[in-house]
């Protein structure tokens, strides 16, 4: 009795390191999770892919670039999840998760619902009156749409599969509401024309 086992520490049992209180002194906390907001273009958004962004450390202001992967099609609010990239471990453990909130900026020309894509097609009186085609501008191309002979404005044009990508793959739609635009100069053959339809 009284003696040591081969390879014991004193004050506690084999292979132990000093206590304090009951608990080890050399434990490991893992870190804390952070967030963060990025701010993308629709197209950006649309699109997906590689991007390289800088933020800034909250705790020490230094900045560091981070490369991430944008799911195509991600939606303004989703998260993206960065493994190990948050704040660093206490005692040796591992640092937490960055969460990046995405915000799709406000587009020129198109406003998102959904998978939905909604724009504003500007046409001319006659246009509306007699009916014709127009060039309707798309997230990707220009592409050529029929437009009805006595459209009012206000009307809405659907073009299935131009709109927004969606998860499970595909698109949602487009929808062009049309916009009667009187020209601001009119041809003094166009003026006559106006005038005889007064008439």
């Amino acid at each position: 009795t009284g003696q040591r086992a081969p390879g014991a520490a004193p004050g506690g049992p084999a292979g132990g390191g000093p206590r304090m209180g009951g608990y080890r002194a050399d434990w490991q906390q893992p870190g804390n999770d952070q967030e963060a907001r990025i701010q993308l273009t629709l197209e950006e958004a649309a699109e997906g892919g590689e991007r390289a962004i800088t933020l800034a450390d909250p705790q020490t202001g230094s900045q560091q670039t981070l490369h991430i992967k944008i799911p195509r099609g991600i939606r303004p609010g989703q998260k993206i999840r960065l493994a190990a990239k948050g704040a660093a471990g206490s005692g040796g453990g591992p640092p937490g998760d960055l969460y990046l909130t995405v915000d799709v900026l406000p587009h020129a020309r198109f406003r998102l619902e959904g998978s939905d894509l909604h724009t504003t097609l500007p046409i001319t009186p006659w246009e509306a009156a007699l009916g014709g085609t127009a060039q309707l501008e798309t997230l990707e191309a220009a592409v050529t749409v029929r437009i009805p002979a006595g459209s009012p404005a206000g009307r809405k044009i659907r073009l299935r599969g131009y709109g927004y990508p969606q998860a499970k793959g595909g698109k949602g739609d487009l929808f062009a509401e049309l916009d009667v635009v009187v020209p601001p100069q009119l041809s003094e053959r166009e003026r006559e024309l106006f005038e005889e339809l007064a008439k």
